[in-house]
């Protein structure tokens, strides 16, 4: 998909896949273009050239968009004078759901003591929970959450990844734009990376962080400066890191192999990766 607003292209030439059972996060900095993606997605931005599809049909095609697409957009809004029960009994009969459903998903996200009580006095993090529920409502196949985790605490925030894994487990497609990379790292199967518009990184959250130039191995050894020669002759790239060495684009196995084959003792043979912050911060830097 591609959308151009004037002289400025928001999103150019975007293309990726969510598959059902599995956490896929929506990363890039901000003006990155990931709202407007949302947006494409969900039919409120018509995209210039190319659309985004569920399961092959546009969301303005869907026979019954909210029993296939549970969706929490950061602007939610809700009527302060209803209480949270009475709002989800509105979007219930709106979207020819089961009035059973309400309870169901008030039980879901912890909000059944709450549920009496008017919007107006709940907390941030409270209406957070009830745009969850509301999202839950027509059990849908594919969640599309946009900051989920804005104005939950602690907690709330381990409250909700546990939330994301369990969908997923329960085979839905789940699709979560966060700036919270640390909770990316913790919930995601997938990863997605824009910047500038532009994909920078897809695909799964291991091989992301293991970067451009492949598998990274972590070795210690008393011999550690032989063993550097020797593995910069077999033409690995090496680099020093205190009493250790980092072996970019070598397995485990190929780094002991030279080891075992020269007599050098191990003390430590570890396969490593970037951090999620590390991987987003290079990936994003030339757009930034």
């Amino acid at each position: 998909m591609s959308k151009r607003f004037g002289k400025v292209e928001a999103v150019r030439d975007l293309s990726f896949e969510v598959q059902a059972g599995r956490v896929t996060g929506f990363l890039g900095p901000n003006g990155a273009g990931k709202s407007t993606t949302l947006r494409m997605l969900l039919g409120l931005i018509h995209p210039s050239s190319g659309e985004g599809t569920f399961g092959g049909r546009r969301y303005e095609d869907l026979p019954h968009p909210s029993a296939q697409v549970g969706v929490v957009l950061e602007e939610a809004s809700f009527h302060p004078g209803r209480t949270g029960r009475n709002h989800l009994r509105v979007l219930a009969a709106a979207g020819d759901h089961p009035a059973g459903r309400v309870d169901e998903v008030l039980e879901t996200v912890g909000l059944t003591t709450a549920a009496g009580r008017r919007v107006k006095g709940y907390s941030m993090g409270m209406r957070q929970r009830l745009a969850i529920a509301a999202a839950l409502l027509g059990d849908p196949e594919v969640l599309i959450l946009d900051e989920p985790a804005n104005g939950l605490d602690p907690p709330g925030i381990r409250w909700m990844r546990d939330l994301l894994r369990s969908e997923a487990a329960r085979g839905r497609a789940v699709l979560v734009s966060s700036h919270l990379l640390s909770e990316v790292a913790q919930a995601a199967d997938d990863v997605v990376v824009i910047a500038g518009g532009v994909l920078r990184a897809s695909g799964p959250l291991e091989g992301v962080l293991g970067g451009p130039d492949g598998p990274m191995t972590r070795v210690r050894a008393e011999e550690v400066r032989r063993l550097a020669d020797l593995l910069r002759e077999r033409g690995m790239f090496v680099e020093d890191e205190r009493s250790a060495l980092i072996v970019r684009g070598a397995s485990p196995e190929a780094v002991g192999a030279v080891a075992a084959e020269h007599g050098v003792a191990l003390s430590e043979l570890v396969a490593v990766s970037r951090s999620l912050e590390d991987a987003f911060f290079e990936l994003t830097a030339e757009a930034a």
